[in-house]
């Protein structure tokens, strides 16, 4: 990321210190955060407690911090989510994983630009675990106000911590298992003008990969934040920067599996032989630099409260791979030394000739001898005598090519919500709406680099010798909602429409940016509404409510040709929530039934197979309509505070999620969709037993959760063993011990417990991650 960019990001996040200095002259100081009015839930919804923050390690992922929420799955390759590749997240069998973009996702109620591998971000790109406030997630019918184009099956917003009005220092070094380390130091300014606060943070971890170590995760991760509180408005600024190295994990087939549940068929050792090399960890690695910048301001007119916010965000990085040869892209004439293995300016574009496995001391391709026959064995069943250095002369060099999808975007954005309440003698009535705007501008391109010397190491030469293709992919959203609810006695009723305004371009670089796709990927006026009825019952009310779900067409479809452009429809879902809540303080209680119909589904058809990648795909995979997705199920919850010491937790899902099919029994054949099939990695049933435990400077908590047999495959062939994993937790708070401090404390946690083995999350429809090992860490903290 260049200095410019990260100037303007920061001048964006404190633009709104100067949009008013009349107000911040005449202001005085405020007591209380002006908020919007909230509204009574005709949906499923839970936030995330404090005891779930602390079973969540400080070199942990924030995304870990929803798994024990009813419906939520979180799967990711290692303990603490250092691994994008193979992060999955399920909510009543919608997904975010490598196959599906289904869930929303927002951080402080910004949206996060989608949550894919490709040129996407997660929550953890903008948040330390450190400074996590909460969690708010809504499954089902979403919250109307969330702002997101893929919130099929829910929302999750991840909430920030807000500064405090003292100032202080707070230091944390966490170690642990697989040379994990973390340190993260977070200052709180205090009052820096009138009623005006700010804290920033810094962070770094390190964290080897737990598969023989041969990977490691590395993050950097810079944030600020701003509140000021006035007579007339409240302003909050945010910004943070990430810039993350992660070494992939890979999926293995349960035969794989069931062989050696320890190892994801990555190597750690240089073998000189490309074919075997291509499996290499350190060369399958996830490179991503994140700056998000926001400011908001919340004010009053006439009695009417409004949110206004502006934004801008800045993604980069690469994925890479190690394809087992050099491209031929150049005609070279028969028998002339190949120029691709010569530095020199890339070949752009353009269909491959062929493909080069060895050379001799001139660079000059060299064929295998006649007849003979391959002796490896391993990846993917081995390959043909042209991989084999057996099958060629003594003195042959090994070729082969390392490979970088590179991914760039920029977003800027302004979101507006306002909320008019009014107090009629019968009822009461709350008008709310909102405007989103997004301009956005993705940039992918696929570079192909030769690796310097394939007998030694997989070190490459930084100037291509071929750029594949290079696109562009700007996109347009507007997006508007309006919502009434009335309030008569015990009964609230609400009513609300929403659409969404998306045109995508596809634009090809090589040609002069000429715009080579489009795609309009408006929706209808979305309907929802609901009812909650107060029940004779002190804090027992009941509700339902319905809503009608949208996802634009993700630009990454647009790299398929025009022809199957043409064919794909933007996802939509019809959700409905019904059920009770109690809630009393000392116990809280939740029952849901739900019932979803998505249609259009769109699935992502990845490379990676149990028969070798297809290096040369001009997309990482392939889009398709398949019908869609019923899903219809239970949730629970229950929270107890036994004593002033003891509270427990129980949730539980019973989940059914089905395919549909097309009206055409042929196509589904064809497409590999089985109506009535249950969605492949979905769970069936979850639950989740918690005990939390204080008393004066100690704390402990142990969780348990269950997730029952789950689908590898669509056709529904193959089964994964359910599992059942617990994580622990021991906190002491050692203030009172150490004279001087302002507060200290010591935190164990423990994840999975018992040591269990079992495929954590799947995707592709052939093979899932194997799950992390128990793994411990500590944390220590420190308050100045």
């Amino acid at each position: 990321m260049t200095t410019k960019k990260l100037y303007r990001g920061i001048c964006l996040a404190l633009s709104g210190l100067a949009a008013s200095p009349l107000a911040l002259a005449q202001s005085t100081p405020a007591v209380e955060e002006m908020v919007v009015t909230s509204q009574m839930r005709t949906f499923a919804s839970s936030s995330v407690s404090e005891e779930m923050l602390d079973q969540v390690s400080g070199a942990s992922s924030v995304l870990g911090a929803i798994d024990y929420i009813p419906g939520v799955l979180v799967n990711e390759g290692d303990a603490f989510g250092g691994d994008d590749w193979s992060t999955t997240i399920s909510i009543r069998g919608f997904q975010v994983s490598l196959d599906e973009q289904q869930l929303g996702m927002t951080i402080d109620g910004i949206p996060n630009g989608n949550s894919n591998y490709g040129g996407g971000s997660k929550a953890n790109r903008f948040l330390d675990t450190e400074n996590l406030a909460a969690v708010d997630v809504v499954q089902g019918t979403s919250d109307i106000a969330s702002w997101s184009h893929e919130a099929l099956g829910g929302s999750m917003n991840f909430r920030s911590v807000d500064p405090t009005s003292e100032a202080g220092l707070t230091a944390s070094t966490t170690f642990g298992d697989n040379n994990a380390r973390k340190i993260f130091a977070r200052y709180n300014t205090g009052e820096i003008m009138d009623n005006t606060y700010a804290w920033i943070s810094i962070s770094g971890s390190d964290i080897d990969s737990w598969i023989d170590g041969s990977g490691e995760s590395n993050r950097d991760h810079i944030a600020a934040k701003l509140k000021g509180y006035y007579d007339n408005f409240e302003l909050t600024g945010y910004i943070s920067y990430d810039d993350a190295h992660e070494d992939n994990y890979q999926r293995v087939t349960p035969q794989e599996f069931v062989e050696d549940p320890t190892w994801d068929r990555l190597t750690g050792n240089w073998t000189g032989i490309p074919h075997v090399d291509q499996l290499y960890r350190r060369a399958w690695s996830t490179l991503r630099k994140n700056l998000l910048a926001y400011a908001k301001a919340d004010f009053e007119v006439s009695g009417i409260d409004f949110s206004t916010s502006v934004y801008h965000h800045d993604n980069s990085g690469r994925g890479d791979w190690i394809p087992p040869y050099i491209v031929d892209v150049r005609n070279d004439g028969a028998g002339n030394p190949h120029s691709e293995l010569n530095t020199g300016a890339p070949a752009l574009g353009g269909s491959p000739l062929g493909t080069i496995t060895f050379v001799d001391a001139d660079g000059r391709a060299l064929q295998p001898r006649p007849g003979c026959e391959s002796s490896l064995v391993f990846p993917y069943g081995g390959a043909g005598p042209a991989y084999d250095p057996a099958c060629f002369p003594a003195g042959a060099l090994p070729v082969s090519s390392y490979r970088h999808t590179v991914y760039e975007k920029q977003r800027t954005g302004f979101v507006a919500d306002f909320s008019w309440v009014q107090d009629f003698s019968q009822f009461d009535n709350t008008l709310r709406g909102g405007f989103w705007y997004e301009d956005n501008n993705r940039n992918e391109s696929r570079d192909w680099l030769k690796v310097i010397d394939s007998r030694t190491s997989y070190n490459f030469n930084h100037v291509p010798y071929w750029t594949q293709y290079d696109r562009s992919f700007p996109q347009e959203t507007m997006t508007w909602y309006l919502e009434d609810t009335v309030a008569v006695g015990p009964l609230t009723a609400r009513l609300g429409v929403k659409q969404y305004l998306v045109d995508i371009d596809r634009e090809d670089e090589h040609q002069g940016g000429l715009r080579t796709a489009s795609v309009n990927s408006d929706s209808d006026v979305l309907l929802s509404g609901g009812l909650v009825y107060a029940t004779p019952i002190d804090g027992l009310e009941a509700f339902v409510g319905y809503a009608e779900s949208f996802s634009s067409i993700k630009d990454g479809v647009l790299e398929a040709n025009q022809t199957a452009l043409d064919s794909v429809e933007p996802e939509t879902a019809d959700s409905m929530d019904l059920g009770l809540r109690y809630t009393t303080g000392m116990f809280n209680a939740s029952l849901t039934y739900y019932d979803i119909e998505f249609a259009n589904r769109i699935t992502y058809i990845p490379e990676g197979s149990t028969d070798g990648i297809d290096y040369l795909g001009e997309s990482d995979g392939a889009y398709v309509n398949v019908g869609g997705i019923d899903s219809s199920g239970v949730e629970a919850a229950v929270q107890a505070s036994v004593s002033e010491t003891l509270s427990l937790y129980f949730s539980y899902t019973k989940n059914d999620s089905t395919y549909i099919g097309t009206p055409d029994p042929a196509a589904n054949t064809l497409l590999g969709v089985f109506p009535g099939n249950t969605v492949f990695g979905s769970a069936e049933d979850m639950f989740v037993i918690s005990a939390d435990w204080r008393r004066d400077s100690f704390s402990a908590g142990l969780t348990y959760k269950n997730v029952g047999d789950r689908w590898l495959d669509a056709s529904n062939t193959t089964r994964i063993d359910g599992y059942g994993v617990a994580d622990l937790y021991v906190g002491v708070d050692l203030a009172e011990y150490l004279q001087g401090l302002d507060g200290a404390s010591i935190k164990i946690n423990v994840t999975n417990l018992t040591d269990k083995s079992y495929i954590g999350g799947v995707a592709g429809g052939w093979g899932g991650w194997i799950a992390p090992p128990r793994t411990a860490t500590a944390t220590l903290t420190v308050d100045f």
